[in-house]
């Protein structure tokens, strides 16, 4: 399907059997127990709950909506929003908008909404395959790939091999993808039904090597090929600049407040889909206006006495992203935790270039803050070591500060600003 198919009819979502209402009724209760006692959103709560009373809740949740997957190693949480807010003219849409991308939290997503026409859900790479067989989406959107967590995730390559199987087991969904990224687009080549987008890629390493053979990707600035045959396919939608989007020769313009290439880059993969479910992309161009942050990521605030903006960065690919971004004027602290979630395995700090943070003034913080001393101190960034984030910033001087945070602790952070 491409720009200008007709508006998909308005979905109806199916009455799911008296066992699954009673585990969404539940659910509800549970997830609204827990934001009452203030020990989380619920959602997770919620899907587990869920889940446990009918193993076929994400199933039955799922049938007659209009679904839209988004995964990647970075990305998902902006995307995901970027997308719902330009499908509302479909109706209300059901979202994981607290980044629970796991099967328990998009169930719980899906239960809070039941009646929603429209869901878009931010997915785990690791669950595609076993989220998308039960819920049969209408699109996957397939951002990029490269090294995460790998005592969570997985080797990349593996990742990748993962998903092309999830696509080619699913012939009648549409897939999103970035062509830019070799290892995005090996997967989506098994879709009978791809749409390019030329949305960028900032990662050179573990991505630059082939997923089909291994071999290096060869790149000469325009194009890139590996010489078992894989070779960047054709855009149909072009990321020109930081403000507009190209298709078919037109120029579609995209209102973002969200700083950043990679920001643009999503906001790409959000009108794409767009036009690809019938919505006229201008429109959904506009609507990104409206976005000022995701989840609490870009949101500004007071913690300590000073202005702080709160960032997330996740692994290398997203660090290289939000590096550019950060004010060189303002002091940076960096919070780094190492639970599951986040991978237990820290060895990603050594592939972040925190060489550009040299001549300013830096904290590690987090807990395991220590990790994080040792990899600056190897960068020659001098810094001091503070593993209670508000303190840290408390002992800056007045002014601004950024505050960068790795996935739990970015979730603690949001305990103190709000």
């Amino acid at each position: 399907m491409r720009l200008g198919s007709p508006v998909l009819e308005r979905a109806r979502p199916a009455s799911p059997p008296p066992r699954t209402r009673l585990a969404i009724a539940l659910a509800r209760a549970a997830a609204a127990a827990s934001r009452r006692l203030g020990a989380g959103a619920g959602g997770v709560i919620g899907g587990r709950i869920a889940c446990a009373l009918d193993p076929e809740v994400l199933r039955h949740l799922g049938r007659g909506r209009t679904v839209v997957l988004v995964t990647g190693t970075n990305g998902k949480t902006t995307t995901a929003s970027m997308v719902a807010r330009v499908l509302a003219p479909l109706g209300p849409v059901a979202a994981n908008s607290d980044g629970a991308n796991m099967p328990d939290g998009i169930i719980g997503a899906l239960a809070d909404r039941p009646h929603a026409p429209v869901a878009v859900l931010e997915v785990d790479e690791n669950y595609v395959a076993e989220v998308a067989q039960q819920l049969r989406p209408d699109c996957l959107v397939l951002l990029n790939l490269s090294r995460d967590q790998l005592d969570r995730v997985g080797e990349v390559r593996a990742v990748e091999r993962a998903l092309r199987g999830a696509v080619a087991a699913l012939p009648g969904m549409a897939v999103v993808a970035n062509c830019d990224d070799p290892l995005a687009t090996s997967a989506a080549m098994a879709s009978a039904r791809p749409v390019w987008v030329s949305a960028g890629g900032c990662w050179l390493e573990d991505a630059r090597a082939c997923g089909r053979c291994g071999r290096p990707i060869l790149d000469d600035g325009r194009t890139w090929r590996c010489t078992c045959g894989l070779v960047r396919p054709h855009p149909d939608w072009v990321l020109t600049g930081d403000e507009a989007v190209s298709v078919d020769g037109r120029r579609v313009p995209i209102a973002l407040r969200l700083p950043g290439r990679a920001n643009a880059s999503n906001a790409t993969m959000a009108v794409a889909v767009a036009a690809l479910l019938g919505l006229d992309p201008g429109a959904a161009g506009a609507a990104l206006d409206t976005i000022t942050d995701v989840a609490g990521r870009y949101r500004q605030t007071r913690l300590a006495g000073h202005p702080v903006r709160v960032l997330l960065a996740k692994n290398p690919a997203g660090w290289r992203e939000t590096l550019p971004v950060l004010d060189e004027r303002a002091p940076v602290v960096i919070a780094v935790n190492g639970r599951e979630a986040d991978g237990r395995d820290l060895s990603w700090l050594w592939d972040v270039p925190f060489e550009r943070l040299r001549g300013r003034p830096v904290v590690a913080a987090g807990e395991r803050s220590a990790d994080l001393a040792v990899r600056l101190t190897y960068a020659d960034v001098a810094h001091r070591r503070c593993a209670d984030p508000v303190e840290a910033v408390a002992g800056l001087a007045p002014g601004r500060v950024e505050l960068v945070a790795n996935y739990t602790a970015f979730r603690q952070l949001g305990q103190w600003t709000g």
